[in-house]
């Protein structure tokens, strides 16, 4: 018998970030290690990663991280996190270790633990096995994974649809999931993003005839928008644009590795002929395809509407086809970019989400899966709360006892001994590290206090310079504002805080010594006094004194 502790670093009550961790006894398995993308309120932040404390505690007990899929929210954090767990071993599907591959290669990064793994064939970390099970998403040789303890199986879920039209690498292995069930579930781990759809997600996912719609109707060049790993959106997009006279120029380096790749190992199929190149972007019937960058959501179609794309400028004949998601935290951007479309008179396509839904479970398909796999225990992972909440419900209404449904966040360690639940209410670091440029350190909450303060308040920065040696003040106090107050309407403002400035350094030089220190402190918590009564705001206020 074993004691199984299980947590996630990241993914409960939120959308991305996932990673979550399963330990028996001394061995660690990591499963996914994904980023979350910024908001409107990060100011600045490119993105977000799981903070692995833990996993830097515990790295010699690691025995490789597993990847579902190579989504960004599920793998996008690997190049920040993987030299403090010394490179160790990342499993994965083909298609999943050849894009984190390229990741790893654009960051000079160690590639040689990257571990390819074929679906059905058992794989034995330390001393547990693991086994890897295809299932349906946007991405092919999307992988669940079977965990065998003393105690019985573990199943992490990949993010999942139920479709029998989504063929080969793409397709579920239903007689898998039914002979894990067969074998003794202890707990099965699932997503909650649809949890509280009605129904079956299929054929909800399915856009072809929206692309087909639009092929028909547009008289001059489509461009569309899409995210550059749903692979199986591209090849509707292929599919339907191979009945048509029109070609398609693929935008952008990764956007073009991947498709590439795709063709080349036959998990995209397309028409000799179809791709076009960069003598054709003007083409009246192009089909333009562009992707995003993993870390910022929207950001080529942006720089295009814009008008900073080197090669796409968009005309009022063209049609703009936005396949992609409203990002959870990025809903002014995603309708400010339908207001920039507006503006230049093309045609807008979009996918709303009540008719059009990514490949994601809804509240069927989970039913499905917990009929299939039959666990004694239920765990709803990756998604808001209310969603995890929605999920526990499904699971309810198939005869899962409460007592066995696990409602956790963040940080929160659930225990099993000798294969029955415990109420430890253990708890290991977890939240965000917040990443901003090159540095995978963690810009912290200070800094974005401190962008918040500026973008809403302004800055004001006090300038003096005081006689080394008489001790007087020779020069200033000067001041400069910037986002605070226009200076040449507010002269009357600007004398009172040079007056006040001028009496607090005054007042703080003796005849032997300044004291720095205390006309820095003084110097802001009397003027944020004045100006919070005097004008609403706070801005930052620095100030600067030097000695010659």
């Amino acid at each position: 018998m074993s004691k199984i502790k299980m947590f996630a670093l990241g993914g409960l009550n939120e959308n991305g970030k996932n990673m979550f961790v399963i330990e028996v006894d001394d061995d660690i398995l990591v499963i996914e290690a994904g980023l979350k993308h910024s908001d409107e309120h990060t100011l600045g932040i490119d993105y977000m990663i799981p903070n692995i404390e833990y996993l830097k505690q515990n790295k010699k007990k690691i025995r490789g991280i597993f990847l579902t899929h190579a989504h960004d929210e599920n793998s996008g954090a690997l190049t920040d996190i993987i030299n403090d767990l010394d490179n160790i071993p990342i499993y994965g599907s083909k298609f999943t270790i050849d894009i984190i591959k390229k990741e790893f290669e654009t960051d000079k990064l160690k590639t040689s633990n990257l571990i390819t793994i074929k679906a059905n064939k058992t794989l034995e970390v330390g001393n547990l096995k693991v086994f890897p099970v295809n299932q349906s998403h946007s991405i092919p040789d999307n992988y669940g994974y079977a965990i065998y303890t003393k105690d019985g199986v573990i199943f992490y879920s990949a993010d999942f649809v139920f479709d029998p039209m989504m063929r080969g690498a793409y397709q579920t292995d239903i007689g898998k999931l039914a002979y894990i069930g067969k074998q003794g579930v202890l707990c099965l781990l699932t997503e909650s993003i649809y949890a509280d759809k009605k129904g079956f997600t299929t054929p909800h996912h399915r856009i072809n005839s929206v692309i087909r719609e639009t092929l028909n109707k547009a008289e001059g060049r489509i461009i569309f928008n899409v995210l550059n790993s749903h692979l199986y959106r591209i090849q509707e997009l292929f599919n339907e644009v191979s009945k048509t006279d029109r070609k398609i120029v693929i935008m952008g380096k990764r956007l073009q590795n991947t498709v590439t790749e795709a063709i080349a190992n036959k998990y995209l199929f397309v028409k000799p002929g179809l791709i076009g190149d960069l003598s054709n972007i003007n083409d009246p019937d192009v089909v333009i395809v562009n992707s995003n960058e993993r870390e910022k959501p929207y950001s080529n179609m942006l720089k295009i509407i814009n008008g900073y794309d080197k090669y796409v400028k968009i005309s009022d004949k063209d049609t703009v086809f936005l396949a992609t998601p409203i990002y959870e935290g990025r809903e002014k951007t995603y309708f400010h970019m339908l207001d920039e479309l507006a503006r230049l008179k093309c045609d807008v396509v979009t996918l709303p989400s009540k008719t059009y839904l990514s490949h994601h479970a809804s509240s069927e398909d989970l039913m499905m899966m917990i009929d299939l796999i039959r666990p004694k225990y239920y765990f709803p992972i990756r998604g808001e709360y209310h969603l995890q909440v929605a999920n526990a419900e499904v699971a309810s209404k198939l005869g899962i006892r409460k007592d066995n449904i696990i409602l956790k966040e963040n940080g929160d360690v659930v225990t099993f001994k000798d294969g029955v639940l415990q109420d430890d209410y253990e708890k290991v670091p977890s939240g965000s590290i917040q990443i901003d440029g090159e540095s995978s350190d963690d810009v912290g909450e200070l800094v974005l206090k401190d962008r918040e303060l500026l973008s809403n308040d302004g800055i004001i920065i006090i300038t003096a310079t005081i006689s080394k040696k008489d001790k007087k003040l020779i020069g200033g106090p000067e001041i400069l504002t910037r986002g605070f107050v226009y200076v040449k309407d507010s002269s009357e403002l600007i004398k009172e805080i040079k007056n006040k400035c001028t009496k607090i350094i005054t007042d703080n030089i003796h005849s032997n010594y300044v004291e720095y220190n205390k006309i820095k402190s003084t110097i802001r918590d009397e003027l944020s006094k004045y100006l919070s009564v005097e004008t609403g705001n706070k801005p930052m206020i620095i100030t600067v004194t030097t000695e010659v």
